[in-house]
């Protein structure tokens, strides 16, 4: 990372304040890991430096006809999902005190930075994901509502303000934390920084936001991979993912936000006594 990019790393506009442009904006990035550094939201001690440009062009699918689609299908999901939006403002507002609409900074296409809008589900607002919470991510973390609202996905619901203003896609690889420096280099392992986040992803798909970082980055390359090939195969992959979404909302699968599959290594950890 460059010394202006450190200095500015430790100013606290810099850190909530998404109209601070990115030094990393635009450059392809590694992680280094440093002991000096605070842990970051992935739960690593580094940081990021720049190793060239970014170079990349849309496809005329991902240009003009996915753009297309996320126009009208977030447009009309707003206006739809209108009473649903009022119902879940004033149950947050009667539930607990605190702002109906949480908000975040997010990594962007190519390593810019865009606000995500989220409906509060948690007690105290937080930079820090789910799983690094000081008690673990526990409920007694979340409201009354919150927990409906993500076992449901409705806290989801105001990201297609976000995917209306071109800020995301309905389909892409979820935003990254402003501070998940690790998640964000490996993605650019892949290429996955260079096109547009979205609401859901293929990793999603493949097993939620539980997935170990270094698989949720190769699976967001894969998606990215297909939707640079050709116009065909990013159509028929995002055809994938929104039935994949579909029924993973059916089913009511929860997310942990910036999860970094510490579940998962729980998980094999206890088959392996």
């Amino acid at each position: 990372m460059s010394y202006i990019a450190k200095k500015q790393r430790d100013n606290d506009k810099y850190k909530n304040d998404s109209s601070e442009q990115n030094p990393m904006y635009k450059k392809k990035v590694i992680f280094v890991e440093d002991e000096n550094d605070p842990m970051n939201a992935d739960g690593k001690c580094g940081h990021l430096e720049t190793v060239g440009e970014r170079d990349y062009i849309p496809t005329f699918y991902e240009k003009y006809i996915k753009r297309g689609f996320d126009v009208i299908l977030s447009f009309g999901g707003m206006v739809m999902l209108a009473p649903v939006y009022a119902v879940t403002a004033i149950a947050i507002k009667l539930d607990s005190p605190g702002p109906v609409i949480f908000k975040q900074k997010r990594i962007a296409q190519q390593t810019g930075y865009f606000t995500l809008y989220k409906f509060r589900s948690m007690k105290t607002a937080s930079d820090v994901p789910t799983h690094m919470l000081q008690n673990g991510g526990k409920s007694d973390n979340f409201t009354r509502i919150g927990k409906f609202i993500r076992k449901t996905s409705i806290d989801e619901l105001p990201q297609l303000w976000s995917i209306f203003k071109s800020d995301m896609s309905i389909i892409g690889p979820r935003p990254a934390l402003w501070n998940q420096d690790y998640l964000t280099a490996e993605r650019d392992k892949y290429g996955a920084n260079d096109v547009k986040p979205g609401l859901t992803g293929l990793a999603q798909i493949s097993g939620r936001d539980e997935l170990e970082i270094e698989e949720k980055a190769r699976l967001d390359g894969v998606y990215a991979k297909s939707l640079k090939s050709s116009s065909i195969a990013g159509a028929l992959m995002d055809i994938k993912i929104f039935m994949g979404s579909l029924k993973a909302v059916i089913k009511s699968d929860g997310v942990v936000e910036g999860g970094t599959g510490m579940i998962a290594k729980e998980i094999e950890k206890a088959d392996s006594l």
